[in-house]
């Protein structure tokens, strides 16, 4: 008695859950801080924007490797040995001339002792000297790749988060592929220059040793000039190779310069902080230029050392460009350059006629399946129905329980759903009635036909959502939204089928005292059939021909 009142209590508490989780679905009044939101809908449903982009990995390793040599060039500096000069040979290996001859032994040592990711070469005779070149190892340049492509997942995801965008998909494609679905969004110019926008943030040095249309000299490279920038002219002439970089920014917030117009302040990690201080120191007097994505957008003359790692970016920005610049400077410059390869579009009307297939498809499932378990089993067929509601039920209320979203192959989940959560009960009816047809008591009857059903029913519902697990895993979004619907379904179902259809049976049987609902098998012949017929001339049920075997007294 007391195991059946603790099941009564599950029940009741689960059906008062899924209530209160799908009346903020009903209406906006219902709706509480404690309560879960709404449940969300996916961009196939809601509309919104695809996007597929792509990583220029080589150039972000590029990248990371003449950092590294600004590294390797101030250690050896400080270890006393001096270079002429640091450059590319290709984009993938560095070339260090250093002023002795003993220099290129005493370089090689610093290497392998403080750079192990770096693979030393041997030296190669110049015009203007012995060089050493420098690459990283495969290893190691592979495991860059991999952290690239992995920060750059997660600055694109710190940047939508900004952006307010509810429930985005973001993961990666291939090797060097991001896949992006941004439900709900409107703003669709604005979002791509806000995910689009590498924001990486660079500091040259200017130089003047060539004019517009001369060779350009090796090392240096032409920076055009950002739209409405203090810079001056169409362009500048810079090192190629940056002295620092903004992937030491902690802070970005939009400002306002002395002007009176909108700027962004940033601050500088303590090593960006030094960094910072070394290079304005060593470049005092002279043309420092800040570029952010290509474009020069200031190039001032450093006065004096700048000290504490704060600074600011100034050029020919309204308000809204200066926030969104703090934005995705605050959550990170990708490490990589992307470009839009694919743009899609669902507009909200499509969404609504993909709810509205959706929903009529699943009514007309469930209708059948209804109508077929109300013939084929009667009231045991009723209860069955009564079971779907609820299991669909607390399908919805899980969706919004755990903040899943809801889209078009969501949907096709519901109705698969609603046909396996029936093949329960079908499995459970069938045992029940082989059982009765053995002679049991009504009450052995239920309780044979679930415990041998049980493990069928749990080994085929766990190996499916086995299956939605790795859905879930590998797949994209728009399969990765089935595969929620498909495990919160087989929950759902087996709570139904195993918990709460059995405790209705139990109650059945505790106030009939018999299995009188449409699960009793055809009577063959009275002679030949261990069962007796209850008294009063109408067919209540079946018992045990065991003679020691009496029906409870319904409860008054």
């Amino acid at each position: 008695m007391r195991a059946l009142r603790w099941r009564i209590c599950v029940t009741v508490l689960a059906a008062l859950i899924c209530a209160v989780c799908l009346s903020v679905n009903i209406s906006p009044r219902f709706a509480e801080p404690w309560l879960p939101d709404p449940i969300r809908l996916g961009l196939d449903l809601r509309g919104g924007v695809h996007l597929t982009l792509g990583a220029d990995i080589d150039q972000a390793v590029s990248q990371s490797l003449s950092l590294l040599g600004q590294d390797i060039r101030s250690s050896a500096n400080d270890a006393g040995i001096r270079t002429r000069h640091l450059r590319h040979a290709d984009g993938r290996t560095l070339e260090f001339v250093p002023l002795k001859h003993e220099g290129i032994e005493q370089l090689s040592n610093l290497l392998r002792d403080r750079f192990g990711q770096m693979a030393v070469g041997s030296a190669i005779s110049s015009g203007s000297g012995e060089k050493l070149l420098v690459s990283f190892r495969p290893e190691w340049e592979k495991q860059l790749r991999e952290r690239i492509m992995d920060q750059t997942v997660r600055t694109l995801r710190g940047r939508i988060d900004a952006f307010g965008v509810a429930e985005p998909d973001i993961r990666r494609q291939g090797d060097d592929q991001i896949q992006i679905q941004l439900p709900g969004v409107t703003d669709t110019a604005r979002a791509l220059q806000l995910i689009g926008r590498t924001a990486q943030l660079t500091f040259h040095r200017v130089r003047h040793d060539a004019a517009p249309g001369s060779p350009t000299p090796p090392g240096a490279a032409w920076y055009p000039a950002a739209q409405g920038s203090r810079s001056g002219g169409s362009g500048l002439l810079l090192d190629r190779t940056p002295l620092l970089s903004g992937q030491d920014i902690v802070d970005a917030r939009p400002a306002f310069d002395e002007r009176n117009q909108p700027c962004v302040s940033i601050q500088f990690s303590a090593r960006g902080a030094r960094q910072f201080e070394r290079v304005t120191e060593e470049l005092l007097h002279e043309q420092f230029a800040i570029v952010l994505d290509g474009e020069v957008q200031s190039a001032p003359v450093i006065q004096q050392k700048i000290s504490g790692g704060k600074a600011s970016i100034t050029g020919s920005f309204t308000t809204e460009e200066a926030q969104d610049l703090a934005v995705v400077l605050r959550s990170g410059s990708l490490p990589a350059k992307v470009s839009v390869l694919e743009e899609r579009s669902v507009g909200p009307s499509l969404g609504e006629d993909s709810i509205r297939a959706g929903l009529t498809a699943g009514a007309v499932g469930a209708l059948g399946v209804m109508l077929v378990m109300q013939v084929c089993y009667g009231l045991a067929g009723l209860l069955a129905n009564a079971m779907l509601v609820f299991t669909v039920s607390l399908l919805f209320a899980g969706l919004g329980l755990f903040g899943a979203t809801l889209t078009l192959p969501g949907i096709a989940g519901v109705v698969l759903t609603i046909g396996m959560s029936v093949d329960a009960n079908v499995l459970i009816f069938e045992r029940v009635r082989e059982e009765t047809r053995k002679g049991l008591s009504p009450a052995n009857a239920v309780d044979a036909g679930f415990r041998e059903a049980q493990s069928s029913i749990l080994d085929s519902n766990l190996t499916t959502l086995l299956t939605a697990a790795v859905l879930y895993q590998f797949g994209t979004g728009p399969v990765r939204g089935f595969a929620v619907t498909l495990a919160l379904g087989i929950l759902a179902s087996m709570f139904t089928a195993v918990f709460a259809s059995r405790l209705i049976f139990d109650l059945w049987v505790r106030w009939n005292g018999a299995v009188n609902c449409g699960l009793v098998p055809p009577i063959a012949g009275a002679s030949h059939n261990p069962v007796a017929r209850v008294s009063s001339g109408k067919e209540r049920g079946f018992v045990s021909g065991d003679p020691g075997f009496s029906p409870p007294d319904r409860p008054r």
